[in-house]
């Protein structure tokens, strides 16, 4: 890949952006964000509405925020809604995704508190814990609701998922902030939601300048990966207890095998999640795929993922050694990926087409060993 013009592209697109601006007085008409799909904002005078739609209920609506000043009285006939005191300074959070981008905003000093603390990934989370500025609230379905009263946050930022409930936490009066970023179908649609962020803290333009770097980099890796003449086919991760969860045609990983240049045996089927298939229905129509794609903790070698399960020799990815694995234990791509799919998209483009950037070293993804 001739980085040095996706360099000089990327640079030029991010020169475009700055030099377009709203003329009307400060105001935005309409929806600002343009590419995700589950979120809506839109400006008034004196407050901000932010709709986050129900991924599971068509023209449903999970919540309705209101964003408010804290420094400014409270305006008169807020339309319905959480209200939500913006700029946050004391977040109690779910997840290491979120905690990440509240960090790259400049705002981890904020986080006060998580949940499910044994699975962030984060060096500053650890050290926070070590010293108790941070606060482990225990386990996201049963949090220690003494230490968030104590606390006193904010808010509150999760993930949602399907027909969940929060119980007590309901009850404390903090606005709980459902960020269902994770349902997006592109993963440009998901890193929009740093703009929702960037709202939340006061910190609006830094994230629309997060979003326009992301989004001119992914799209000029994705018109270089266009080019290819041969597009490989690749297999997504394997079977687990008798189940293989492939992503869905319209998932966020079918997309990014597609832009970075691949042909994803699934890319026929609608689901924006993942399939649910037995090891047969995998083998009779990726086996012969040229590459396989594994995100784990523990593989790290075809012997590894032939005890696993001994028929995954059959694939001609393993035959062929075209097999490589996340360390998701050892890396940070689910920290790293949401908000910047251009460094995913960058090694998988690495991967499937090696002649089109061949400095470029596997940060996520590597090649299992023989042994």
């Amino acid at each position: 890949m001739k980085f040095g013009k996706i360099l000089l592209f990327y640079c030029l697109s991010i020169a475009l952006c700055a030099c377009g601006g709203h003329k009307n007085g400060g105001k935005i008409a309409g929806n600002i964000v343009s590419t995700a799909e589950g979120i809506t904002i839109v400006k008034h005078d004196g407050y901000t509405t932010v709709e986050v739609k129900n991924p599971w209920k068509a023209g449903g609506l999970l919540q309705t925020y209101v964003l408010v000043s804290r420094e400014k009285p409270l305006p008169k006939n807020l339309p319905e809604g959480t209200v939500v005191k913006v700029p946050l300074q004391k977040v109690l959070v779910y997840s290491s995704v979120h905690a990440s981008v509240i960090k790259e905003l400049g705002e981890f000093s904020t986080i006060k508190g998580v949940c499910d603390a044994q699975y962030f990934n984060m060096p500053e989370v650890s050290a926070g814990l070590k010293s108790g500025k941070i606060v482990d609230a225990g386990n996201s379905l049963q949090p220690t609701m003494e230490k968030i009263v104590s606390m006193a946050p904010d808010a509150i930022i999760l993930s949602p998922f399907q027909n969940a409930g929060y119980g007590t936490l309901t009850n404390l009066g903090i606005p709980i902030i459902e960020s269902a970023d994770y349902m997006e179908s592109t993963p440009l649609g998901r890193a929009e939601w740093v703009k929702f962020f960037g709202l939340l803290y006061g910190k609006e333009a830094e994230a629309d300048s997060i979003f326009k770097s992301v989004e001119s980099r992914y799209n000029a890796l994705k018109t270089e990966a266009s080019k290819v003449k041969r597009r490989p086919t690749v297999l997504s991760e394997m079977v687990l207890s008798g189940v293989w969860n492939v992503p869905g045609g319209n998932s966020y990983m079918a997309h990014c095998f597609a832009d970075a240049g691949a042909a994803y045996p699934w890319a026929g089927d609608k689901s924006t999640g993942s399939l649910s298939l037995d090891f047969s229905q995998v083998l009779d129509k990726a086996q012969n795929a040229d590459f396989w794609i594994i995100k784990s903790f523990n593989i790290k070698t075809y012997k590894n993922l032939a005890s696993q399960y001994s028929l995954n020799s059959q694939f001609a990815a393993f035959k062929h050694k075209q097999v490589y694995c996340c360390n998701t234990v050892g890396t940070t791509l689910f920290e790293d990926f949401p908000f910047h799919p251009d460094v995913l998209l960058h090694e998988f483009i690495v991967i499937f087409h090696p002649e089109l950037d061949k400095g470029y070293k596997l940060k996520y993804f590597q090649p299992l060993a023989d042994e």
